[in-house]
């Protein structure tokens, strides 16, 4: 692991309104998976190079979150959302930027500014593949959603020793009605199934933020205690 430069950054809470946030960064060069799982057990999220977390002295409120893979049980409504996707190809491949990802990503970014007010910045290719293709190294990996020739959907994922980390997600909005934000993660659970990990990393809940709340309803799941060091034993309960 080639660690570049470390900073922490002072912003506007991303998740809780009225409230500030001190994220630390690492940036770092070739990392490996097994670093990269010592990073996300401690709580730490991957875009391209950068490494991060929340560190604000006053609140604790974000949790990092994990589905406990081996005990989970897909439910009957689970299944029907499933099987109504049945005909959605997907294929599992090292991140790339194409103009199909670069319309579809500016696509759900104006859907969501007008559905949730999300803030809006266009995103270009340089953007793009410092967020999701560069620092992929040999375990990061999109699935690509098809709806015959159509790429309806991209979810980015790290496949890491026991678990996969679930990075971003977006999709066509005219294709809401097979939820496949749900989608992706009962895919996400059959392939660490399939594949004998035991972890889904969620990334954080905050459960007065609805849009990282929903991630409770994926039972079991563990969460992680405090904000262990890089040389400290970390705990999930």
């Amino acid at each position: 692991m080639n660690l570049l430069k470390e900073f922490s950054l002072n912003d506007k809470c991303s998740y809780l309104a009225n409230k500030e946030q001190l994220t630390h960064y690492k940036v770092i060069d070739e990392c490996t998976a097994s670093a990269c799982q010592e990073l996300i057990e401690r709580g730490y999220r991957r875009f391209g190079k950068m490494y991060f977390r929340p560190v604000c002295s006053e609140c604790d409120e974000c949790k990092s979150i994990k589905i406990d893979v081996e005990n989970f049980v897909f439910t009957k409504s689970m299944r029907r959302i499933m099987r109504k996707a049945s005909h959605i190809r997907s294929f599992i491949q090292t991140p790339t930027v194409t103009q199909a990802h670069l319309d579809l990503f500016e696509k759900y970014h104006l859907f969501m500014k007008e559905k949730k007010n999300w803030e809006y910045n266009p995103t270009s290719a340089q953007s793009y593949y410092a967020s999701f293709v560069s620092g992929h190294n040999d375990f990061g990996y999109e699935i690509l959603y098809y709806d015959k020739e159509k790429l309806i959907a991209v979810d980015l994922i790290d496949i890491l020793e026991d678990g996969v980390s679930s990075i971003y997600f977006y999709y066509d909005p005219d294709y809401a009605h097979y939820s496949l934000g749900k989608l992706s993660l009962y895919f996400q659970i059959k392939f660490a199934q399939e594949s004998f990990k035991k972890w889904i990393y969620l990334g954080y809940y905050v459960k007065d933020c609805p849009s990282l709340a929903y991630k409770a309803q994926y039972k079991p799941f563990k969460t992680l205690q405090g904000r262990p060091g890089i040389y400290e034993e970390y705990i999930w309960k």
